[in-house]
This record gives structure tokens, C-alpha cells and sequence, in this order.
């Protein structure tokens, strides 16, 4: 039995396959980032900036929200930051996080829960375990 997991690569198109409102994904596990735009996105942000929101930024928010998330609020789920341009859907998974971004149109009561369920259903071993 072959029990090879699932590229980031793989991970990243069947998200794209699966919701039309995701425009980017990145995962950033085990110090490597991988990340790709969806084709034709418009307003996007350059490769530079998304490389050091990846290494920086969501890392930093991810800390600073899980700190405040368990003292009292029973840890943290997931963060969205709203851009002017998109929404940026951020969670931490073992030994990194996922970020996914989302047309500014996007039903943020549910599409982040769906996401998640298509994830946790599909890529469990790849993306939520150590």
C-alpha cells in the first residue's frame, strides 16, 4: 500500500477544483512555503508581498490570536483579515499554517467552515497531522 501523502501542489488545485471564490492558496509547513494564484485573479498582490505575509505576517497574527484564543475563548479556529481587495482566510495546522484567499464577495459565515470540511475530509493526513 503506497502511503505517500498528497503534494501541497495537489492540495492547492483540487481547493481551487472544488470553490471558484478562492483566488490563492499557500501552505507553509515544515519551513517550505508553497503557494499559487488562481489564473486571470484581478487586484491581486505581487509574489514578493505574499512571500513575506507567509513568513511574517499570518504566522505573527496566527501567535498573537492563539495566545488571546486560550486563555478563555477555548483556542482559536481560524483568522480572516479583511483586505480592501480580498479576504484573507488563515489557520494554523501542524508545524505551519494555511492561507487562503478569498474574492472580497465571499460568504465568510460559511465558505471558511466548507473549506475546512473539504480539507479535513480530503487531506486530514497531509495538512492536520504532524
Amino acid at each position: 500500500m503506497n502511503s505517500t501523502l498528497p503534494t501541497a501542489d495537489t492540495i492547492i488545485e483540487a481547493l481551487f477544483k472544488e470553490f471558484d471564490e478562492i483566488r490563492y492558496v499557500a501552505i507553509y509547513k515544515n519551513d517550505e512555503l508553497v503557494f499559487q494564484q488562481r489564473g486571470e485573479t484581478e487586484n491581486t498582490s505581487s509574489g514578493e508581498t505574499d512571500t513575506y505575509e507567509e513568513l511574517l505576517v499570518n504566522p505573527t497574527l496566527l501567535k498573537l490570536a492563539s495566545q488571546r484564543g486560550n486563555i478563555d475563548c477555548g483556542g482559536l479556529n481560524h483568522l480572516i483579515v479583511g483586505y480592501s481587495i480580498f479576504h484573507q482566510l488563515v489557520k494554523a495546522i501542524p508545524k505551519g499554517h494555511i492561507s487562503i484567499c478569498l474574492q472580497p464577495s465571499s460568504d465568510l459565515n460559511h465558505l471558511p467552515t466548507q473549506i475546512f470540511a473539504f480539507l479535513k475530509a480530503r487531506f486530514e493526513d497531509a495538512l492536520f497531522k504532524a
